[in-house]
């Protein structure tokens, strides 16, 4: 069984409902109908209704009685304009502000998460990550005792026999550009927790840089070696190692040689990136030239799961994160 679909089966034990405020595009729509057709969760697609069907019809996607709702035309959007205003009139937000916000469909829906009307929301296809994040931490906020929202990818690279049997987490891909070491060592405890959660499998936290054991030094390897000894303080019971290259963190026999006495023996699951630059970068590489399946940008950190999608996703991909989040959702004890 393919990771997804462990992911799907899992979603099928307790259905949740996921919204997608970008109603208007046909990846979203074609996703809203795969999860229709495969029983994993259930969406609420957050639009123009009347546009939302029209472009529906001319695309031949039958979305059945999937659930639409128009901000312009609920029965709640003065309800939530009002909720929306309460949580911000401390930060300056006025009530004028919070009535033309709310008619934003990654806002609406983000308070009906919040108000827990749905479990969870999907953004991304057609916002940039700072429009998909911005609502969530204005209204959802951080959850209880994370310092740090972060974001990562779940990249399952086919016949491949490192990580876990091909499944890899690469974090930071999608967030924090230039982390310090204490950020660097957040991101690396919080992206174990999602390993364990998402994958079923012990993480194995690789902190990459491009020397290994000190081959090289630079601020840049010391910020990964001091990341390190972070990790190994804040949680001494987790498998983690560095400064590792790429190649001693996930080769057995590389690792044998670079870094004889790992922990990690070379099977790294977890990669940890110096950066946004090489986070980005590489799971771009791992997802075009090895043909890996690629989910995320996944959020960790935020109170309730709110998960942002590549622009350059498909439909396949958004159904793909849809199940993530809705076993997010069932995880949440908030």
């Amino acid at each position: 069984m393919s990771f997804i679909d462990g992911i799907k089966q899992r979603a099928r034990k307790e259905i949740k409902n996921i919204i997608l405020p970008e109603a208007t595009d046909i990846r979203i729509l074609q996703a809203a109908q795969i999860v229709k057709n495969e029983g994993y969760a259930k969406v609420t697609l957050v639009g123009d209704e009347e546009k939302v069907r029209e472009i529906a019809k001319e695309n031949n996607i039958e979305l059945g009685e999937t659930k639409i709702i128009d901000p312009n035309k609920s029965e709640k959007t003065e309800q939530y304009a009002n909720t929306l205003y309460e949580l911000r009139k401390a930060k300056g937000m006025t009530e004028e502000e919070a009535h033309k916000l709310i008619l934003d469909p990654v806002y609406f829906g983000m308070i009906m998460v919040k108000l827990g009307e749905a479990d969870g929301l999907v953004s991304g296809a057609a916002h940039s990550t700072s429009n998909t994040l911005r609502p969530a931490l204005q209204i959802l906020k951080t959850a209880p005792g994370t310092k740090l929202v972060s974001a990562f990818f779940i990249m399952v690279v086919p016949n491949c026999e490192y990580g876990a049997n091909g499944t890899f987490i690469f974090a930071d891909s999608g967030l924090n550009e230039e982390p310090d070491s204490e950020k660097l060592s957040e991101i690396a405890i919080s992206s174990s927790k999602s390993f364990k959660q998402l994958v079923g499998e012990e993480p194995k936290v690789a902190m990459l840089s491009y020397s290994t054991y000190g081959s090289a030094h630079s601020a840049s390897t010391e910020k990964v070696v001091d990341a390190t000894k972070l990790v190994k303080e804040k949680a001494p019971e987790l498998l983690v190692d560095g400064e590792l290259q790429l190649d001693a963190a996930i080769v057995p026999e590389v690792a044998e040689f670079k870094a004889p006495g790992s922990p990690l023996k070379g099977k790294a699951n977890v990669l940890i990136f110096p950066d946004l630059g090489a986070g980005n970068i590489g799971y771009k590489l791992t997802q075009r030239l090895a043909k890996a399946e690629a989910y995320g940008p996944l959020c960790q950190g935020i109170a309730k799961p709110v998960n942002d999608l590549s622009r350059g996703c498909n439909a396949q991909d958004v159904a793909g994160v849809i199940a993530i989040t809705a076993v997010q959702a069932q995880e949440h004890k908030v």
